[in-house]
This record gives structure tokens, C-alpha cells and sequence, in this order.
């Protein structure tokens, strides 16, 4: 954060009055559950973005990425015209949605870093959302850091509403709620942390990026939830109590299935038995049971694979590979998918070894250099004013 600081004043000549950080992270176990009011387990990660403002006269917001040391400029008056195609749009997204809550049309100069990886699925756009919204609100005394939830729900209204992404509130909520050293239990039926888990020592995830980079807006990610809303409305005919398909039990579903479409029953298979997963894998981290926690990564993914269509040739290669490498206790895409990363359960002392060797086991298969790094579950958002 000083080190942004620094570089905000050198490049604009005054000091920010607000700032804030807010990190990236992982979808532990719970895939496209959050849409479905279901449980997801979770971690925010050590990568960070961090954005830096001060308000400034006129009507023109200059950005500057300090990453690619490029500017964004965007004036107030057009931000209720259509996207730009830079990050910045992101950014505009927060002031359409905390427009509602008594932000200011107030111009801007502002300041971004980030170790968060751009379109590998760790939710880089989130961790802008909750950065810029939260350093808004110190610098425009909204309050609102008083109850994060609505910089969450704020951040979700970007991607619904702006962007054309029917996406949940997991990223937001992972990157504002995260807690060091721990796997956080998120209710979507409840928007709230229920929960916390941790790995028992001596281990840690791995996260590989595939390097292809997925967009949700391009990808079949708005006719999954669909798929997933016909399904829960059919089975609500059937069932009394069921309002989303977090409610439906694994044993109804298979009673149900001659009255399903077969795209929308596998769709509803993937939600329903994802939900089971996490819960079970509550229990047996608790108990310490890793080996166990491991395999329902794999589940989730041949669940991902087979059944909601949102895994990759790549995603699968490197899945295949750590089935095969020894160390290896599960592994699963995690995000949105179409993309993105894999996760990797393994201990902890062996992990840039066994980094090492499935990198260079998908080099051999597929011609692409993956990305690697070892990740510990980290803090949530954090705001500062200066």
C-alpha cells in the first residue's frame, strides 16, 4: 500500500485520501453454488489489488495501472453509456451501483496495483470491485465499510447489471470476509459466513493456471444459471419447500429425474451433490481427515466435467496429471471455469516440487507453460483513510 501511495503522489503531484486493498481467492468446494442460495468453502489469497483516489475538480477520472504503467480516463457524464473494454469499467460499475447510496458525482484521480492474476479465475475483477468501492466510501464518508455486505452486494450489481454476468456474491464475499489461515463457510441463502475451517498442518493448495483465460460475459456461464432456475422451478412443482436447488436432497432429484429435461437434471445432479460436498467436507476437516476432504475435489471436478460443462481440455489435462503425480490428494478447476485454474491439495513441504513437475507434464502435453504458485489462505478487504 505505500508503495502505491508513493507512486500516486509521484504521478500526480498531490496525496490520495483514501485507499484500500482487497485480495483475490480461491473456490474451495461450492461451484455456481452461490447463484442457487447454496454453501460454498472458500479462501481470500495473499494477492492483492490495492486502488488509491482523490477527488479532483471537473468531470474527467483518470486511472493509472500502475502494473502496465497505462492510463484510464472516463468522464462522469457517459457512465451510464455502454462498457469500455478496459478495467476501468469495473470501476464505473461501483459508481452506477453506489450512486444508490449517496455517492457523489465527484471526479476522481486514482491509482491501481495487483498481484492477482488477470482472467485465471481467482476473480481478479472482484478484488477491483471491492478495493475501488471501498476506498469510495472512505473518501466520500458513505459508511458503508460498516457493513460490508453492501459493498459485496454492490460488487455482484457490477456483473448483474452493468455487465450482463449473472454471476453470485462469492468473489466479493471471499474477498471482503476472508480471514488468515482459514477456509470460510459461506450460506447464500443467508449472504453471510456460517463457518470456518482449516487444513490440518503440513498442507497447502497449489493453484496452476492453465493460461487460458476465461470471461464469464463470453462464456455459457448465463445459461448455466438458467439451466439451474428451469430445473429448481420444475422441482418445485414436485416438491413443497423448495425455492432454490440448495433445498433439494440428493434422493429427490433421483426421484425426479424421468421429469427433467436430461441437460437440466445434470445441471441440478452438479448443484445438489456440490452442496453435499461442502458439508461434508466441513465434517471432515474438523475431524482432520484430509485424504478424505482430497477426494471430494476430484468428485467436484468430474462433477464440473461431466455435469455442468464448465471445465476446459486444459482444466482436465492438468486434473489428469495430478491424479497421476504423486502427492497429489485432489485437485479441481475452482471459479467460474471455462478456464482458469486448477487448485491442488498436497503437503506443503513438497509443494514447489510437485509445482514443478505438473507444470512440466502439461508443458509436454500441451505446449503451454502454466503458471504456479503455493497459496495460503489470506486476510479479507481492508480500507484506510489517509
Amino acid at each position: 500500500m505505500q508503495n502505491l501511495i508513493e507512486k500516486f503522489s509521484a504521478c500526480y503531484g498531490l496525496a490520495p485520501i483514501a485507499a484500500a486493498q482487497a485480495p483475490g481467492r480461491l473456490e474451495v468446494l461450492g461451484n455456481h453454488t452461490d447463484y442457487n442460495e447454496g454453501l460454498v468453502l472458500s479462501c481470500a489469497v495473499e494477492q492483492k489489488t490495492a486502488f488509491a483516489l482523490a477527488p479532483v475538480e471537473g468531470s474527467l477520472c483518470r486511472i493509472m495501472d500502475f502494473r502496465e504503467g497505462r492510463e484510464m480516463t472516463f468522464d462522469l457524464a457517459d457512465v451510464d453509456g455502454a462498457p469500455p473494454r478496459d478495467g476501468s469499467k469495473y470501476i464505473i460499475g461501483m459508481i452506477r451501483e453506489l450512486r444508490r447510496y449517496g455517492l457523489p458525482a465527484q471526479a476522481f484521480c486514482a491509482g491501481l496495483e495487483s498481484s492477482v492474476p488477470l482472467g485465471s479465475g481467482m476473480s481478479s475483477s472482484a478484488a477491483l470491485e471491492v478495493a475501488s468501492g471501498l476506498a469510495f466510501s472512505i473518501a466520500f464518508r458513505l459508511n458503508l465499510e460498516q457493513d460490508p455486505a453492501v459493498i459485496a452486494r454492490a460488487g455482484q450489481g457490477v456483473e448483474n447489471h452493468y455487465l450482463g454476468v449473472k454471476s453470485g456474491l462469492l468473489d466479493q464475499f471471499s474477498s471482503l470476509f476472508g480471514a488468515r489461515d482459514a477456509l470460510i463457510l459461506s450460506d447464500f441463502r443467508e449472504a453471510a459466513v456460517t463457518g470456518s475451517a482449516q487444513l490440518p498442518p503440513g498442507y497447502a493448495f497449489v493453484v496452476i493456471n492453465s493460461m487460458k483465460k476465461h470471461s464469464l460475459v463470453d462464456s455459457d456461464y448465463n445459461s448455466r444459471r438458467e439451466d439451474c432456475e428451469s430445473a429448481a422451478a420444475r422441482l418445485a412443482e414436485m416438491f413443497p419447500g423448495v425455492t432454490a436447488l440448495r433445498d433439494v436432497t440428493p434422493e429427490q432429484l433421483a426421484a425426479a429425474r424421468a421429469a427433467l429435461p436430461w441437460r437440466e437434471y445434470r445441471r441440478a445432479q452438479h448443484i445438489v451433490w456440490e452442496c453435499s460436498r461442502v458439508r461434508t467436507a466441513m465434517e471432515l476437516l474438523r475431524d482432520g481427515d484430509v485424504r478424505g476432504f482430497g477426494k471430494l475435489l476430484f468428485e467436484s471436478h468430474e462433477s464440473s466435467r461431466l455435469n455442468f460443462e464448465n471445465s476446459s481440455p486444459e482444466l482436465d489435462i492438468l486434473v489428469d496429471i495430478a491424479r497421476h503425480t504423486p502427492g497429489c490428494l485432489g485437485a479441481r478447476l475452482s471459479g467460474g471455469g471455462f478456464g482458469g485454474i486448477t487448485i491442488h491439495l498436497v503437503r506443503a513441504a513438497r509443494a514447489a516440487e510437485y509445482a514443478e513437475s505438473v507444470c512440466a507434464e502439461y508443458r509436454r502435453r500441451t505446449g503451454i507453460a502454466a503458471e504456479s504458485f503455493v497459496c495460503a489462505p489470506g486476510d479479507g478487504a481492508m480500507g484506510y483513510a489517509i
